[in-house]
């Protein structure tokens, strides 16, 4: 007989772990055909461009915003008593003063001077245990009548670029947003420990946008080498220019004199195709030099510089280098790594 009960038992426990994989296939399902933006903030004033750029591009109701705040594990939070189990029911509304909930709330206020006003859409918190804190992780999520969400998570982790990479398995997300590193160590050296933005721009699995104070200037600078990988990133990236109206230019830059033919080329191929897509083009350009020092210089007047990862591992990095990391390190304006 108990025998029977463990087998029994085994068998609910089974169609039990198969229903909520069966649930969370079905909710990853319906975010693939959204387009979903992660948000980083890390307390800092200078951390909320990170929002007004996600608000921006984020210009229709199919487009999601989750903006995410790591803390470390047990940071400034007294475990017990009534502020735990208050933590437990819904932290963020419960007027938290903990480090990152008063961040969190100051984003929804950047985000309605940015248009999008959350304080008619209903809303819902939820919470769950993580790495054994007592505060663990929690959220609100805001749900406009059209259907697109505004999400407020607050999120443990030992680390922050270990909580942001995390949050992405969550997801999905088309983009992460973070913001200009304080650091940047050489390829060598980020073996032995990097900065969040650096960590995180080279590890995730999706397109990132390192976001710096750029959003007086206009336009998207797209890069491209030509290749079919550089002619995706084009695509995608001037349909988000296009969404939130900004000009598009094209650039190539070859090394020598020999090379600006096939760079000329790659502009010409780059226009052509989204001529085909209905997407205007502003201005073509090329150049020849040092293509980081071109893009970073030339791209330096435009609100972001467009590059295309090259879709290295850290070994491949580390051997050959990356021309999107180096720009992402150099330029004075925004970058967007396409993935």
């Amino acid at each position: 007989m108990a025998l029977f009960d463990f087998f029994r038992r085994t068998d609910i426990s089974d169609r039990q772990e198969a229903a909520v994989m069966k649930t969370l296939q079905s909710i990853r399902s319906q975010r693939r055909n959204r387009f979903r933006i992660l948000a980083c903030i890390d307390g800092s004033e200078e951390a909320m461009i990170t929002v007004r750029f996600a608000a921006r591009l984020a210009v229709s109701n199919n487009c999601d915003i989750i903006v995410l705040y790591v803390r470390q594990i047990d940071m400034g939070l007294h475990s017990g008593g009534l502020q735990v189990r208050l933590a437990r029911q819904n932290m963020i509304d419960a007027g938290f003063e903990l480090p990152g909930v008063s961040h969190l709330k100051k984003s929804l206020s950047v985000l309605k001077e940015e248009g999008i006003d959350v304080s008619g859409w209903k809303h819902e918190g939820a919470h769950q245990e993580s790495w054994g804190d007592a505060a663990g992780d929690t959220k609100v999520e805001y749900t406009s009548p059209e259907g697109r969400s505004v999400v407020l998570k607050l999120k443990t982790a030992p680390d922050e670029a270990g909580g942001i990479l995390d949050q992405y398995e969550l997801g999905p997300y088309n983009l992460m947003i973070l913001g200009q590193p304080s650091h940047w160590r050489s390829e060598f050296r980020s073996f032995f420990g990097a900065g969040v933005t650096q960590t995180v721009t080279t590890m995730a699995p999706c397109s990132v946008l390192v976001a710096r104070n750029s959003l007086d200037r206009r336009g998207f600078f797209i890069c491209t080498d030509g290749s079919s990988r550089s002619l995706q990133a084009v695509r995608r990236s001037a349909v988000l220019a296009t969404m939130m109206g900004e000009p598009v230019t094209l650039f190539s830059a070859a090394p020598d004199a020999e090379a600006l033919p096939a760079a000329e080329e790659a502009v010409s191929n780059a226009k052509a195709l989204l001529k085909a897509m209905k997407i205007e083009v502003a201005d073509i350009k090329t150049a020849v030099g040092d293509v980081i020092e071109e893009i970073v210089e030339r791209g330096s007047l435009y609100r972001m510089i467009v590059v295309t990862d090259e879709g290295r591992t850290r070994i491949e990095r580390l051997l050959k280098g990356s021309r999107a990391t180096e720009v992402v390190r150099l330029a004075r304006t925004s970058v967007l790594d396409v993935r």
